[in-house]
């Protein structure tokens, strides 16, 4: 399955990125923590540079958490800062802004040895679409003013958001890169949204996954559907297919209802907790 995406908006969302990065005393990275690898952009490495950073591994209520704590060891591991989190729950501010003043140490000591009481932290907010960026925009600013939607790439622009804390945060456009050179992360970025669906060929996508499923937590998909994971992944799909009554009126079985079953059921947890990448 060849997966390809790189429309003209993300050029324009990552020269903005450039161009912010001095408007800014750190970047704060959003990734999914099911997949850690493949929604870390590694454009934004070069981009972002020497500049602070730290990683809010989101959706972390959706991964398993003996693999979201192995996470954080290893980034800590690289000196990146990373906390886990769950936009949709209450996020504590002041935990955010104090994970950030640490990173700025020498920042703040600067500014106090000049008589400056400045608190405030000027926050860029970075990650691939779909990562929960504006929806932890939202949260942490206890707004609703930050555009967002169910579909990757709604953000169209950089937008400045207060909080009721000393943070000042600048969201930004998710942005992909123009070649995947592992369809593995294709793939991964496509069951978790991160990709359109309208762009691929769903029925092949939730055939990928079962094939995945199947070797990395088989008893995800025997515990949802009550199939037989022994069967081929065609076996599997159509049997779901059957289960969950994904049928046409001729009898014939929908493939495509089936498929947005399967994945919607993986993107929302009915799966249970799920990580696709593991150290």
């Amino acid at each position: 399955m060849n997966i390809n995406w790189y429309p003209g908006h993300m050029v324009k969302a990552k020269n903005n990125i450039i161009k912010s990065l001095k408007l800014v005393d750190i970047v704060a990275e959003i990734i999914d923590s099911r997949i850690p690898v493949s929604s870390r952009n590694p454009m934004l490495d070069e981009i972002i540079g020497d500049k602070p950073r730290i990683i809010i591994m989101n959706k972390s209520d959706l991964s398993e958490e003996i693999e979201n704590e192995k996470w954080i060891s290893y980034f800590n591991s690289q000196n990146i800062r990373a906390i886990k989190i769950n936009s949709k729950n209450k996020i504590n501010t002041s935990k955010i802004y104090n994970v950030a003043k640490e990173q700025l140490k020498d920042e703040f000591n600067t500014r106090k040895e000049k008589g400056i009481d400045k608190k405030l932290i000027k926050m860029m907010i970075v990650g691939i679409p779909n990562s929960g960026k504006s929806t932890f925009i939202n949260n942490i600013s206890e707004k609703k003013g930050t555009k967002i939607g169910n579909r990757p790439g709604v953000t169209k622009q950089n937008q400045w958001i207060k909080t009721s804390s000393n943070l000042y945060l600048l969201d930004t456009p998710g942005v992909l890169w123009p070649k995947f050179e592992d369809q593995k992360t294709a793939l991964h970025l496509s069951y978790t949204n991160a990709i359109k669906d309208e762009i691929l060929v769903i029925e092949d996508l939730a055939l990928e996954f079962i094939k995945e499923m199947k070797k990395l937590k088989p008893q995800a998909l025997e515990e949802r559907y009550g199939i037989d994971i022994n069967d081929t992944p065609l076996q599997i799909y159509e049997n779901i297919a059957l289960k969950r009554g994904a049928i046409m009126k001729n009898k014939e079985i929908d493939y495509t209802k089936a498929a947005n079953i399967i994945l919607n059921d993986f993107r929302t947890g009915k799966l249970g907790k799920i990580s696709l990448e593991k150290i």
